[in-house]
């Protein structure tokens, strides 16, 4: 039997690659991928799209046969030696005007995607994957827990309502109790987006889970919530100014991509030590805060040591804004963990204050 349907959150391995989609390639899904000499290879960037063609706003099929490798190994296509010259004369400049490009196009096809598609049609995609993962694991959604890696045994009890954030995708809300303890209840929240012209779920977090108080469980909110329910509107719009759930989205959709890259997981090379840190997400911290001398904005994040229950990374993220399109720019180890009597605890590297002057997002 397929390992992926006995179990959700190694099927998100591959869900996590739809998550790269949004953030990268839903915007060429009317292309015809017509190589002159078979696929692009698998390292290549952007789909095999031409980058200098992407920096300069345009959408240009490749067969990879001109190629330019930055110092991270990662391979990027040109159309023709004209483009490649044309893109090396400011690598990093036109990188990132080809990344803001794809991004654009991303988010404007996304919203127009998702007029394809209703809540009910969210609703039946979560619903086929809950039928298949349980009649693959006798009744039970098998889920982990991501902020301890205990294992979950759920059954499922419907679902509550769906939410729908113009541009980002349908957030169903299900309602889960414990194989074990009926009255021990779970929220799971499931982010569908549309890919490839259907509907596909990105990612899964738990919204509630139960807390036993006076001797009965009481369905509490996690903290932090996760970002689709900070909007205070179902249909938020485009505004001047980011808020701070646009940033927590920008992060988390590129760590999902990042870790679609690596079956899962999140690497990251750490710049004290060296080492290649390997990372399953757990969540973005709140607030989100804006440094005033550059405008970049600046995000916490949990990540888990893979294979660990209890050794959390602090992970800071540096997104800016250019034009509209939030853009993940760093990633940095801000707090590591260190066993202190018999205890793992974060230990900071630096305090977010050194980065100089900032204020919160609302």
């Amino acid at each position: 039997m397929n390992r992926d349907a006995k179990n959700p959150l190694s099927a998100l391995a591959s869900m996590s690659a739809r998550a790269a989609l949004i953030s990268a390639m839903l915007a060429c899904t009317a292309l015809t991928r017509a190589w002159a000499d078979g696929p692009a290879p698998p390292q290549a960037q952007f789909g095999g799209q031409c980058a200098e063609g992407l920096s300069q706003g345009r959408h240009v099929v490749t067969n990879c046969a001109l190629t330019w490798t930055d110092k991270d190994g990662k391979v990027y296509c040109f159309s023709s030696e004209s483009a490649r010259k044309s893109f090396l004369e400011n690598p990093s400049a036109n990188l990132q005007k080809a990344r803001d490009f794809i991004a654009a196009s991303s988010v404007d096809s996304t919203e127009k995607a998702m007029q394809s598609f209703d809540s009910g049609d969210a609703e039946t995609v979560v619903k086929s994957l809950i039928d298949a993962t349980t009649q693959a694991n006798s009744g039970v959604f098998p889920l982990q827990d991501p902020l301890n890696g205990a294992q979950l045994k759920l059954v499922f009890d419907g679902i509550d309502f769906t939410r729908t954030i113009d541009g980002y995708g349908f957030f169903p809300d299900v309602k889960f109790h414990d194989q074990t303890e009926a009255q021990k209840r779970y929220l799971i929240d499931f982010w569908v987006a549309p890919a490839d012209g259907q509907l596909k779920v990105q990612e899964i977090r738990i919204y509630k889970e139960p807390i036993k108080s006076e001797g009965s469980w009481t369905l509490t909110a996690r903290a932090p919530v996760p970002w689709w329910w900070i909007p205070a509107s179902e249909h938020p719009g485009h505004v001047a100014n980011k808020r701070g759930w646009e940033v927590m989205s920008a992060v988390e959709q590129g760590a999902l991509a990042e870790a679609a890259k690596n079956n899962g997981v999140f690497k990251l090379k750490d710049d004290k030590t060296g080492k290649v840190l390997e990372l399953e997400f757990i969540d973005t911290h709140q607030p989100i805060r804006q440094l005033d001398d550059n405008g970049h904005y600046f995000a916490c994040t949990d990540f888990r040591a893979v294979g660990t229950k209890d050794q959390i990374y602090d992970i800071d993220f540096w997104v800016t804004d250019k034009d509209g399109i939030m853009t993940v720019e760093q990633a940095k180890v801000h707090k590591v963990p260190e066993l202190k009597d018999g205890q793992w605890v974060q230990v900071p590297r630096y305090e977010w204050k050194d980065l100089g002057s900032s204020h919160v997002v609302p």
